[in-house]
């Protein structure tokens, strides 16, 4: 006899084969049946027709801080997501000895968007080497199945101390950080992130350790995946780690290489689809290569008290180590030379600036002053026409005024879908690129599977349901070596999803005060789903997330690649 049966349900596989009429069984936590009938059960459900589909898998979560205080990985689960990969971008914070915790933590505040009160009060010590932090996220259990990245920044840091941030590695310090992937890779790691993007920085706008490697560095890093054969190569690029670089390490090492972030830029509209097109190139000389897209528009909430959308540019960053101080942050801004400069930059095709001049699509959110009420729901162009004034001094002069709290939201990435839908059809293409845990005060994008199923699949008619459930599910479990998971099938994992195929989607966006030491982050409530079930344990019902002692998801340490 199953555990449970999901009876009258519409099952769409994960594989891209037609839905139909039936239903899913499960045993110890296992999918033990499926088809047009299942045996009896000790609990049954009625579907009533809705949709049962393998749970999302999430390519690009930032949850390494925050799990070891919330299990749940909210708001994730509770929006559909089984199985998730940390640790992207090599922003992990293992290894790390003590006396390097709140270094680690403070870069994080900086480069992901979190709150440094909540981190500090929240995450969970007890570790020092990767496989001691594997062992701590096992014996606290976890709800969703969580794979995890070795990260370059945090060996950096392990290896080389104060100087990670400071200059390139010796070859006995290369050495020393090649060890700590090897044995990473034999503790379960996934694979070797990193980061060249020059946007990541650190603690005081300081880059990332990552960024201060040598080529030669990053290829000996990478050449041990090759050396142990398996795992794979994640990486947020730069300008120095082109796609065709790329691939002479996948084709070196034979590992797959996933490239982040390919997202349509209005501001330089060729440049994505230039980097799928040479990934492509690339799979056709037998390489293995996916970019990883994000299926959202790339929209951010910020103040001029954190402004990442602007801080990749040269005259913005030393603004990033003057946010805690608003006497030297206000004579920065007024400054003239610092405008012009950024009058500039915001121009220039050359810069690294995803915002540009899109003052119309930068919105006012909320204003700190009662009197300035009427400017919520504005947009930036059209007051700074009406004031006669450029848009960047309206902004920093408004900003002044409001003590720099007003909440403003630009649309900087992603925003035109028709050009979107070229990326996420590629073939070549992985759709995530979620951030899920990082930039909380910016955007929530951890809905993106039920935005894939709701928006762009309902609503546009880019996509078949099948087709889109594979392309958070199977394919995503085929591209990052997830055994077991992914689809609807005898002795697969009982990673489940159900919902209403006529309503599932992104809701609202709110704010809450849920962290630890009461700091707030952005959250997405999601629409019309019914359930999820990790290893056959229900985790979410039409109610929303079932708070409890359950801990059924995997922390993985297998993997097929």
């Amino acid at each position: 006899m199953h555990d449970l049966a999901i009876r009258n349900a519409e099952i769409c596989d994960g594989m891209g084969a037609a839905t139909y009429a039936g239903a899913v069984a499960l045993a110890d936590g296992v999918i033990s049946a499926i088809g047009r009938e299942v045996g009896p059960a000790r609990e049954e459900i009625d579907a009533q027709g809705a949709v049962v589909a393998p749970g999302i898998i999430d390519n690009h979560t930032h949850y390494d801080a925050q799990i070891t205080w919330d299990a749940f990985a909210t708001p994730s689960v509770e929006l559909g997501v089984t199985t998730l990969l940390m640790g992207n971008c090599g922003f992990t914070i293992a290894p790390c000895r003590p006396g390097d915790r709140e270094l680690i933590l403070k870069n994080l505040t900086q480069v992901e968007g979190m709150s440094l009160e909540a981190l500090l009060a929240g995450t969970k010590t007890g570790y020092e080497t990767f496989d001691e932090y594997m062992a701590l996220l096992e014996s606290g259990g976890v709800v969703p199945n969580v794979a995890v990245y070795c990260g370059h920044s945090s060996i950096r840091n392990w290896v080389m101390g104060a100087a990670a941030t400071e200059r390139e590695a010796t070859d006995e310090e290369v050495d020393a950080m090649r060890e700590i992937v090897r044995q990473s890779l034999r503790s379960g790691a996934i694979g070797f992130a990193t980061s060249t993007f020059e946007g990541h920085n650190g603690w005081g706008g300081r880059p990332m350790p990552s960024r201060f490697a040598a080529k030669s560095e990053l290829e000996a890093l990478v050449g041990v995946l090759g050396e142990e054969a398996r795992g794979l190569f994640m990486l947020t690029k730069g300008r120095t780690t082109p796609v065709d670089y790329l691939e002479t390490i996948a084709a070196s090492t034979g590992r797959p290489v996933a490239v982040a972030a390919i997202q349509y830029d209005h501001a330089n509209p060729d440049r994505a689809f230039d980097d799928m097109r040479a990934i492509g190139d690339a799979v056709e000389r037998g390489r293995r290569m996916v970019g990883q897209v994000a299926c959202t528009a790339i929209s951010m909430d910020f103040t001029l008290r954190s402004a990442y959308l602007f801080e990749a540019l040269e005259a913005w960053r030393p603004a990033i180590s003057l946010y805690n101080d608003v006497e030297r942050l206000a004579a920065f801004y007024a400054d003239a030379d610092f405008r012009i400069a950024m009058k500039a930059e915001l121009l220039d095709p050359k810069a690294l600036n995803r915002f540009t001049d899109q003052w119309d699509k930068l919105e006012v959110v909320e204003v700190a002053q009662d009197e300035n009420r009427a400017l919520e729901g504005r947009m930036l162009a059209d007051l700074a026409n009406e004031a006669g004034k450029h848009p960047l001094d309206w902004l920093l002069d408004f900003g002044a005024q409001e003590n720099f709290e007003t909440l403003f939201n630009a649309q900087i990435l992603n925003a035109d879908e028709d050009q979107v839908i070229k990326l996420l059809k590629d073939k070549n293409a992985t759709i995530g690129l979620a951030d899920a845990g990082a930039h909380l005060h910016l955007f929530c994008d951890a809905d993106f599977g039920l935005h894939l199923f709701g928006h762009w699949t309902r609503e546009r008619g880019d996509f078949t349901l099948p087709e889109a459930v594979a392309a958070l599910t199977s394919v995503q479990a085929e591209i990052y070596g997830i055994p077991d998971r992914g689809r609807l099938a005898e002795g697969y994992q009982g990673d489940l999803l159900m919902f209403d195929k006529a309503t599932v989607g992104r809701g609202a966006k709110t704010r809450v005060f849920d962290l630890p030491a009461g700091a707030s982050r952005l959250v997405r409530e999601g629409n019309g789903l019914l359930g999820v079930w990790v290893n056959g344990v229900r985790v979410v019902d039409e109610q929303g997330l079932i708070v409890g002692d359950h801990r059924p998801g995997h922390v993985l340490r297998e993997f097929t690649v």
